[in-house]
């Protein structure tokens, strides 16, 4: 389950076919609030409304026909607290017309404008759309001033411990093997990779090895994660020249410290 979204820690749940407008309509939210899509199933929506429990759920009409009328009964019979906006077409939010008599329900008529979903989100929510914003753009510069850091590793208590460790000093992206790692590279470049040495498949010295081949990438500094302390290993570690290694678990602030002293370096460079 990925939740995508900004600092505040309101969550909404958005329902519907993984379309272009439901694209758009993630994209636009995700500046303010954390955001996870969830398919028009109600037996897929009812297990995930347990484990995100949304302040909102939010529903894309498009394709009415298609969904699941029980997830409308379980909204207002179970989880009344929860406010509803849905998103349609008139015809499309007819189908839905005797829910809309209920003041859980709210509905938008297409087309709709985000400027227009985002005044209803904040309104059935009971929160300040300004300060929303504010926080958002607040956020946003704080998060362009920091580093980037990069964690490899396919354990996810240990990513959501280094990032835990790290996201108060850097900006911190995750990856969980070699190839998501090459994609988030892709994508945004990291200003250095924290990599578990021992990963299945794609370790960390082929992961390293990948990076290195690449024009764009190979001179990004690399810090290895290792949990074995053997005289082999680590000199298996070091034969790759790495900018540093750490044996796992790392102790934050020795960990802290050389990640700056690497940067720093690099800036010099």
């Amino acid at each position: 389950m990925a939740i995508t979204g900004g600092g505040r820690n309101e969550k909404i749940l958005l329902i519907g076919k993984l379309n272009h407008v439901m694209k758009e309509t993630n994209k636009f939210l995700s500046q303010f609030f954390h955001v996870q899509i969830c398919s028009e199933n109600a037996g897929v929506f009812e297990g995930m409304i347990k484990i995100v429990n949304p302040d909102l759920v939010m529903i894309s009409l498009i394709g009415a026909y298609d969904i699941d009328k029980s997830i409308f009964f379980l909204l207002n019979s179970q989880y009344a607290q929860i406010p509803v906006l849905t998103i349609g077409t008139k015809e499309e939010s007819s189908t839905f017309f005797k829910y809309y008599e209920e003041s859980q329900f709210e509905n938008l008529i297409r087309p709709v404008e985000n400027t227009m979903i985002m005044e209803a989100v904040c309104r059935r929510l009971g929160i300040d759309q300004n300060e929303v914003k504010q926080e958002a753009e607040a956020e946003k510069k704080e998060k362009e001033g920091k580093k980037r850091i990069l964690v490899v590793d396919d354990n996810g208590t240990a990513l959501r411990t280094m990032k835990a460790m790290l996201q108060d000093r850097y900006e911190v992206a995750l990856a969980v093997s070699g190839a998501q790692a090459m994609t988030s590279i892709g994508k945004k470049r990291p200003d250095l990779i924290l990599l578990d040495y021992e990963m299945p498949v794609c370790d960390g010295r082929m992961t390293l090895e990948m990076i290195r081949a690449d024009e764009d990438m190979k001179d990004i500094p690399v810090v290895f994660l290792t949990a074995i302390n053997d005289r082999a290993n680590i000199e298996a570690v070091l034969k790759l020249k790495p900018a540093g290694y750490f044996l796992k678990p790392a102790e934050q602030k020795r960990l802290l410290a050389e990640i700056d002293k690497i940067l720093n370096a690099a800036d010099a460079d």
